[in-house]
Formats: C-alpha cells, structure tokens, sequence
C-alpha cells in the first residue's frame, strides 16, 4: 500500500507544498507541473520522500510532458494537461489513457479540482496548490494505492 499527494500548479508556493507534504506525510509525492523549479525545491527539502514530477505549460521542457509510473501494482499517467486541452475537454486525455492502458491519469493546468472514472480510467486533477481558481482554497490530492485488496482510493485536501 501505498500514499501518494499530488500535487500540481504551485507557481511559487512552496511554503503550501511543504505544509501539504508535513501534514499528509506521504510515501510519494507527484508534483504536475507549473514550476517545475518548485518541484526541485521540495524534492531538496524532502530527499527521503520518493519523487516523481512533470514539466507544465510555464516550464521549460525537452519535450517529455508525461510518464507513466507503476505505483503499487497500478499503472499511472502523470502529466500537466496542457497537450490534451483539459481545459476544453478532459476526452483526449482520456481516450490517450485508455489507448495506453493506465487506471489513472493524474493532470493539472485548469487549477480547478476533477475526479472521474469513466470507460474504466480515473481522471484527477488536484487543482492547485499554488494558485487555485476563483477565489477558492490551495487543494491537492491524496491517493491511497493497494492493488491487494483493489483500493484507489482518491482525496482532495484543501489548505485553509
């Protein structure tokens, strides 16, 4: 079993991602982009943690917006979102994670929390930690992995 926070779209906040990570306590943590800089300075402040992260639409890339990790016995697509349009529509996104067979695609970009499942993929979308839409609170997620007994259990968590 395994506990993993996401988290995306920190623009900066570190201190929020910090306050996430000594709160949840996780065994994992996935930053999705949107800074990737930010991503570096908790993985620094963190190095016991195990680390996974994505580059965003406001990050400099080589050209690898995702992965694909397995976490647990799952197989998991972590990427910002941008280069499916997630904030027109979450369906290319979806039919890419169904064409490559993951149970989750964890994404960001619209800073606005998403949970689905839908044709046998989850979609998740932790909206942001850094900047959140509309006036509402920083937010992350928290996935509770444990392929032996069938659990994915999805949380969102809000910063107050």
């Amino acid at each position: 079993m395994k506990r993993v926070l996401i988290m995306s779209d920190s623009h900066g906040n570190v201190e929020n991602m910090v306050t996430a990570v000594e709160k949840e306590n996780p065994d994992m943590i996935i930053h999705l982009g949107d800074c990737v800089t930010d991503a570096v300075r908790l993985n620094n402040r963190f190095p016991q943690i195990t680390f996974a992260n994505v580059p965003g639409n406001c990050d400099y890339s080589d050209g690898k917006t995702e992965k694909v990790l397995n976490i647990d016995g799952y197989k998991v697509l972590i990427c910002h979102g941008h280069t499916y349009n997630v904030k027109i529509t979450y369906l290319p996104l979806e039919c890419h994670a169904r064409e490559i067979g993951v149970d989750i695609a964890l994404f960001g970009h619209t800073h606005s929390v998403f949970y689905d499942t839908h044709n046998g993929v989850s979609l998740f979308n932790p909206g942001s930690i850094g900047a959140p839409a509309w006036g509402k609170a920083p937010s992350y997620g928290v996935i509770t992995f444990d392929k032996e007994n069938d659990v994915m259990k999805m949380d969102v968590m809000y910063l107050e």
